[in-house]
């Protein structure tokens, strides 16, 4: 059997699957991320340690782990988790979502060899420009710092005693040469930081270490259980769905919003807001583009209004036009393919006849369009998208499922129940560390169905992109 462990920003997901792939036990501990100042997101690393551990005791009160062999990961990506020179952290982790450090990843960005190096925008959710951060705000903890880790990484270091980062979640540091795989010691050196501040580097599908004896006695699992290199959330769950190959693709309704696609070439674009990152597997590649606030959005309505989210969404009907209110989702900034830290949410054009129905709407709308402004992007640097499986809890809503299916214009897989996230694709890495096996054993899902676009609707869909791109041009510059 193989464990994956997936450390999300709201919880901590444990799978158990065995040799067949098949989910034997599953458990959350939930996690919460504190705001201290606006613009920030922060979380105390001990809580990912403590949900670890309920997340697996979990797992061991409904199965025996006896036959456990590896634990793969997957984790948020870009968060800063600083350590002192005993590997006691400094303060709390500077999470993805965070914007503080807008100023200090202008900066680094306008230096050519960040884009050149690693294909990316230097972006304020990136570790790179934290770093900056710290050193300006609190140098005395920036005098002190012996180690950077990588959320998960920080849980693999509890886990194992080892400091180690893999391709994909390093690539998100704005430290990694992405076409070379390996840490860049000129990037570094422009923040102030080395090599040797930096974990060592394996493939996700590689060992990266052994689970410490004490935890499995604890656990109740075997000696010598290695701990797979993992990968950062969207490349594992890219894994856990079988998008492992150029032309495949998975749209994400978690927290934040991803369009992923799978490449066999590192293909950088730096300047369209699309990430062009390493994946969790050997030779590959991926790209991507993030919405910050989807599910997130729809969350924060429905919080407003005092209601579940799946009840706002369940009356809806069948999909409809359009309506005149638009929703702009930029309730944190936004990465693709605007790069702004400083734009925030709005609804524009409500009137006397605006309901919570209508407002519901236009919420799905306006993150419906934020992917459309992601699949324009990631299609101008001559990716192409053949297959595209929806994941995460949005894809629950057939409405907001065929929005985004009428709006790209490609038809929208939805896998079989059971989720094929970032911690059953983190348990597929842990069955490659584990057994040698390879690329081939990370199928897609069985499909349950296909969400086909609304052909009457397409175009009112792309009248209301439109006029919902024209919104963020009108209101960009009004902080």
């Amino acid at each position: 059997m193989y464990i994956g462990l997936d450390l999300g920003t709201s919880g901590l997901k444990a799978v158990l699957i065995d040799d067949a792939q098949e989910i034997v036990a599953e458990a959350t501990a939930p996690l919460e991320a504190v705001r201290p100042e606006p613009g920030w997101s922060e979380q105390a690393p001990a809580t990912w340690l403590d949900a670890a551990d309920a997340a697996v005791r979990a797992l061991s009160a409904q199965a025996s782990l006896g036959a456990v062999r590896a634990i793969g990961l997957s984790g948020q990506m870009h968060g800063a988790t600083l350590l002192d020179a005993a590997d006691e952290v400094l303060r709390p982790c500077i999470l993805w979502n965070d914007t503080r450090a807008a100023a200090e990843a202008a900066e680094l960005d306008a230096d050519p060899q960040f884009r050149a190096l690693t294909g990316n925008i230097v972006f304020p959710g990136f570790t790179a420009p934290k770093l900056v951060w710290v050193a300006r705000h609190e140098p005395d903890i920036f005098a002190r710092i012996k180690r950077v880790l990588l959320p998960k990484d920080y849980l693999r270091l509890w886990l194992t005693g080892e400091a180690v980062a893999e391709m994909s979640d390093a690539a998100g540091t704005s430290w990694l040469d992405v076409a070379q795989r390996d840490w860049s010691d000129d990037l570094l050196a422009a923040t102030g930081m080395t090599r040797d501040h930096m974990p060592r580097l394996v493939e996700g599908s590689e060992v990266s270490g052994e689970l410490r004896t004490e935890l499995s006695s604890r656990w109740g699992l075997p000696k010598g259980v290695v701990v797979a290199g993992g990968g950062g959330d969207n490349a594992a769950s890219a894994v856990g769905v079988g998008v492992v190959n150029a032309g495949d693709a998975f749209v994400s309704l978690g927290t934040s919003g991803v369009l992923f696609a799978a490449s066999d070439a590192y293909q950088p674009d730096a300047a369209s807001a699309v990430h062009t990152f390493c994946h969790a597997l050997p030779n590959t590649w991926h790209q991507m583009g993030v919405i910050l606030a989807a599910a997130d959005a729809l969350n924060w309505y429905a919080k407003s209004v005092g209601k579940p989210a799946a009840d706002i969404t369940s009356g809806l009907g069948s999909l409809q036009a359009p309506g005149r209110p638009i929703f702009l989702p930029y309730l944190g900034g936004e990465r693709t393919p605007h790069n702004d830290a400083a734009i925030r949410g709005s609804f524009l054009h409500l009137d006397h006849t605006t309901d919570q129905q209508a407002m519901t709407r236009a919420v799905l709308e306006g993150v419906t369009h934020a992917f459309r402004d992601n699949y324009d992007a990631l299609t101008s640097t001559g990716t192409q998208i053949k297959r595209l499986i929806a994941v995460g809890g949005g894809s629950k809503s057939d409405y907001w499922v065929q929005a985004i299916a009428t709006s790209l214009g490609i038809p929208v897989e939805l896998p079989v129940a059971g989720d094929f996230g970032g911690a059953f694709g983190a348990a597929r890495l842990g069955l490659m560390a584990a057994t040698g096996a390879g690329v081939e054993i990370a199928t897609p899902p069985q499909i349950d169905r296909i969400i086909e676009p609304d052909p009457k609707l397409v175009d009112s869909f792309a009248a209301s992109h439109a006029r919902y791109r024209a919104s963020y041009d009108a209101l960009k510059g009004l902080i």
